[in-house]
């Protein structure tokens, strides 16, 4: 069997004001616990479980991916806006920290630690990540699926 992927942000128009993007993923097994993720625009990532689970550790696994997803969206959506809101950013790191309990099976809370560094007033900043938050994407799912988020932002001027 041949897979050939599909274009992955096909736009469509519902109605006369809403505009809905529909987005691809195709997982493929490779071997063990190693899957291949293809968004059909020619990105891939491989994810695996840790040699302890009996996988490779050849990637990071699914949640894991989840977890590095959301750090990395709140950094794109908070990059884009900082550029709409003429802020120039002169450091911009996101760690976040996940915590996953036995009952519930996934997710329950995520830490992040943001530091900025940007020639800006401590207000600007602010309202920069309330935009960032109100617009990201993936932080809306975490929200949706009522994981408890807790942001400690650390600003710094030049």
């Amino acid at each position: 069997m041949r897979y050939e992927s599909e274009n992955s942000a096909k736009a469509d128009l519902i109605g006369d004001e809403t505009l809905t993007k529909k987005l691809h993923a195709k997982a493929q097994l490779i071997q063990g616990f190693q899957i291949a993720l293809d968004n059909g625009r020619s990105h891939c990532v491989i994810v695996d479980q840790p040699a302890a689970d009996l996988g490779t550790d050849l990637g990071p696994t699914p949640l894991e991916l989840c977890v590095m997803s959301h750090a990395g969206c709140y950094a794109t959506i908070c990059a884009l806006t900082a550029k709409r809101m003429r802020i120039p950013l002169k450091v911009l790191t996101v760690k976040v920290e996940a915590v996953k309990t036995d009952d519930a099976g996934t997710i329950t809370e995520e830490t992040f630690d943001i530091a900025i560094k940007a020639d800006a007033p401590s207000d600007r900043i602010q309202r920069l990540h309330a935009v960032t938050l109100k617009n990201c994407p993936v932080g809306i799912i975490f929200e949706k699926a009522s994981v408890k988020l807790f942001y400690n932002l650390k600003l710094s001027k030049e």
